[in-house]
């Protein structure tokens, strides 16, 4: 029987030990899992601070930059992948650059600019695939996501790349948190927060990139946005609120990834339907317990 035929027909049980050796039976899928760990501990703590920062605009035009990354890569030669990860970069950078110009407080320019990288690269996209002229290889799966392209080297890649994104966030966590929750109070006490804005933009842009091996480019908010609203929903704290990103992360990618195996649909779509959900469910119980307090406090005074 074929992968694809065992993906189609397959099950699982009511034994989680025997679904559990149904999921590792193929290297493809251990592979997959593997990754997709590795990506939702990244991208839980780098999304927790991309939605504190209040640049999810950003890292949506960050992934919009597969269109002409992928196009432009193959028009030289080069992978797909690899020409994302290059114009997300790049795309970062000029957006970094750009904001750290504006007046302070001034969030509207920053979408403003951010909105003009992201048209830009669309019709450097359009450019591209005319002067291709050609079929793009692999993009269903870049911009959708396919737990079934992904290779050792990959992980290997994620494993090498992961690291450096956390251990960068360890090393300034404190002073880029405190320029995100106050800059004029932040630049006020000597944090350099334009060049921490510009630097956390390009960690964001190869953030979104290697994400986008497990989620698909167009699916990448799955994993970057939704796990960190959920958790800061959930608690205030931040050591808590950063635990919780990263452990929901983990638990939408697993049971993504099991879902598209056993069920032969999307695993993007999966992923982001129980990142979806999830996130509904924190948002009513957040809800439901403001209620709750508001009532006692109402009927004392």
């Amino acid at each position: 029987m074929s992968i694809t035929s065992h993906l189609a027909t397959g099950a699982p049980s009511l034994d989680p030990v025997r679904d559990l050796q149904q999921l590792t039976e193929f290297p493809f899928m251990v592979n997959a899992l593997e990754a997709g760990t590795i990506v939702a501990v990244m991208a839980g703590v780098v999304g927790w601070f991309m939605v504190v920062r209040r640049q999810t605009f950003a890292g949506h035009t960050l992934s919009v930059m597969a269109f002409p990354g992928a196009s432009g890569a193959l028009l030289i030669g080069l992978s797909a992948s690899a020409g994302y990860l290059l114009f997300s970069s790049a795309a970062a950078l000029v957006i970094g650059l750009a904001a750290a110009q504006r007046p302070p407080g001034g969030r509207g320019q920053e979408s403003a600019i951010t909105g003009a990288v992201q048209a830009f690269g669309l019709a450097c996209g359009f450019l591209f695939l005319s002067l291709y002229g050609g079929v793009l290889s692999n993009y269903e799966s870049l911009l959708f996501g396919s737990f079934l392209g992904i290779t050792s080297a990959q992980v290997l890649t994620l494993a090498a790349v992961a690291p450096v994104a956390l251990m960068t966030l360890a090393i300034t966590g404190r002073p880029l948190l405190f320029a995100s929750l106050d800059e004029d109070v932040a630049r006020a006490h000597g944090v350099p927060s334009r060049a921490l804005g510009v630097g956390f933009l390009v960690l964001l842009g190869l953030a979104v990139g290697v994400t986008a091996q497990i989620t698909g480019a167009l699916l990448v908010f799955a994993l970057l946005v939704a796990p960190p609203a959920t958790a800061q929903l959930i608690t205030s704290r931040i050591g808590l609120s950063l635990l919780l990103s990263v452990v929901i992360g983990a638990l939408i990618t697993w049971v993504g990834l099991a879902l598209a195996y056993f069920y032969d649909y999307p695993v993007g779509f999966y992923i982001t339907t129980t990142a979806f959900a999830g996130y509904l469910l924190a948002r009513t119980g957040r809800e439901l317990a403001d209620r709750g307090r508001a009532r006692p406090a109402a009927a004392r005074s």
